[in-house]
């Protein structure tokens, strides 16, 4: 391999690793219009693992505002990030796969009162990534849920 080739390897890992640090924002912050920005045209989003929708990443957007308005806070921590590119049937390089694990406590608010329990899961996401003219897209993202922690209703005094 080049140093060229190295170069171009190492920044396309960089940019598809931004990505899916730029999604996680995006859901934290609620951002919607920021999420929807980080898809294909043809992007899509599964979140069924986890008791939510598969669709577009426009009908998944609207699904994550309302489900997760009952959270304060959010904080996604995607990690151990597996990046795999071009491996697609006759793919240049302009494909990436990325496999990461992820750890997702989330803040209860009920009736105003922040010191509810948290609601924390956590799992596995599959995105796959489309470099276009504008930057790496994500194409899909797959959330496989493998565990999650309900919050324990305090005791009366």
């Amino acid at each position: 391999m080049t140093q060229r080739v190295e170069l171009a390897t190492v920044m396309d890992r960089l940019a598809v690793d931004e990505l899916v640090t730029d999604y996680a924002v995006a859901v934290d912050d609620g951002d919607w219009t920021a999420y929807r920005r980080l898809f294909t045209p043809d992007g899509r989003a599964d979140y069924r693992s986890a008791g939510g929708v598969e669709g577009d990443a426009g009908e998944v957007a609207a699904w994550l505002a309302e489900s997760l308005r009952v959270f304060s806070m959010r904080q996604h921590l995607i990690v151990n990030r597996r990046v795999t590119f071009g491996q697609w049937d006759h793919d240049t390089g302009d494909t990436a796969r990325v496999q990461a694990d992820y750890v997702n406590p989330m803040r209860i608010e009920q009736d105003g009162d922040a010191s509810a329990p948290d609601f924390i899961c956590g799992g596995r996401y599959a995105f796959v990534a489309l470099r276009t003219y504008d930057g790496w897209r994500l194409r899909e993202v797959v959330v496989q849920e493998k565990w999650r922690r309900l919050p324990v209703p305090a005791p009366r005094p």
